[in-house]
């Protein structure tokens, strides 16, 4: 059965491979979701842009998502739910794979604008693409608003209004990082908020930060939480911010919101390749993207580990909520 969607830190998952084979490594999926898990994110993402998706056949989607589930039931954390990745780039294949990450396990799909056909793309054309969609989705819909990723399309506070009134679209993920449209769609729709009464109760929204440079302020203006990568090597840190906003230790919180910002901005240069770098040197698993990505150069992977060092010391200082 399907997993309630909560507040707080979601984990965009990395995914990873046999090095010799590019196959997929199941046992090392689950374990790094169960690392998260222990860290005290609250639900983990899979087969999004971290997740290498557009990489991975159907089938190995699945698998993933059935492997992150199977891990965590087996280390107690049945109760976390898991945000799939469901984005293609007509209605009909979108909703196979909705339905594919429904018996794997999913709690709600996660999708962005079909982009290819930009053109193609007007603001009628989008909102009929995620109502058809949710009409026939066997899981919730999140939107997934992130503009590098479809082509520079940005959803604009009016769009997201009106497909928040679709009783099975129950979120937007912000990665726009646009802290002004955030707080105009939580003021019309009254997400669920750990510091704002929600609207709805019958009928949740959550509007969660895609980006961990702004999770304290997605939590003033109303926001119901965070999905970024930065959870993937810092989850601590991120859990950390979040917890401090929402308890409202405001000068703790900017100051770990602003040490956040400034290591999660070395990861953004590097990308995925950073992020498995990162994770061999710390935690002895990572490897490589799966080609045609680069893995960074053992010199630029050194380079990486040194820059966020300081940060890495921060997260090892901080306790684990389970």
């Amino acid at each position: 059965m399907a997993k309630l969607l909560t507040t707080g830190i979601y984990a965009p998952t990395q995914v990873f491979y046999h090095r010799e084979t590019e196959d997929l490594d199941e046992e090392t999926i689950g374990r790094h979701a169960v690392r998260l898990a222990r860290a005290g994110v609250t639900g983990i993402t899979t087969n999004g842009s971290n997740g290498e998706a557009v990489y991975l056949s159907r089938d190995e989607r699945q698998t993933v998502t059935r492997a992150t589930r199977a891990a965590l039931d087996a280390a107690g954390f049945s109760r976390i739910p898991i945000i799939v990745g469901a984005s293609e780039q007509s209605v009909r294949g979108t909703l196979e794979l909705c339905r594919d990450a429904a018996v794997a396990g999913g709690s709600a799909v996660l999708l962005m604008v079909p982009s290819f056909f930009k053109w193609a793309m007007d603001t009628a054309t989008i909102e009929r693409y995620f109502t058809k969609v949710a009409d026939a989705s066997p899981l919730p819909v999140i939107v997934y608003n992130y503009p590098g990723a479809v082509a520079g399309i940005d959803l604009d506070s009016e769009l997201l209004e009106r497909l928040a009134a679709h009783s099975n679209i129950m979120g937007t993920k912000f990665t726009c990082g646009n802290v002004g449209k955030l707080a105009r769609v939580a003021g019309a729709v009254k997400p669920v908020s750990d510091v704002v009464a929600a609207s709805n109760e019958q009928s949740p929204y959550f509007a969660y930060a895609g980006v961990a440079d702004f999770i304290l302020p997605s939590v003033q203006v109303g926001g119901s939480g965070a999905i970024v990568g930065a959870a993937n090597v810092f989850p601590r840190a991120c859990v950390n911010v979040y917890n401090l906003a929402v308890q409202g230790r405001l000068e703790e919180a900017r100051e770990a919101q602003q040490a956040l910002a400034k290591a999660d901005w070395s990861l953004t240069k590097r990308g995925i390749p950073g992020f498995k770098a990162i994770l061999q040197h710390y935690h002895g698993y990572g490897g490589v993207p799966r080609q045609p990505m680069a893995a960074l150069s053992d010199e630029s992977a050194r380079e990486l580990c040194e820059e966020i060092r300081w940060m890495m010391d921060v997260e090892n200082g901080l306790p684990d909520v389970v």
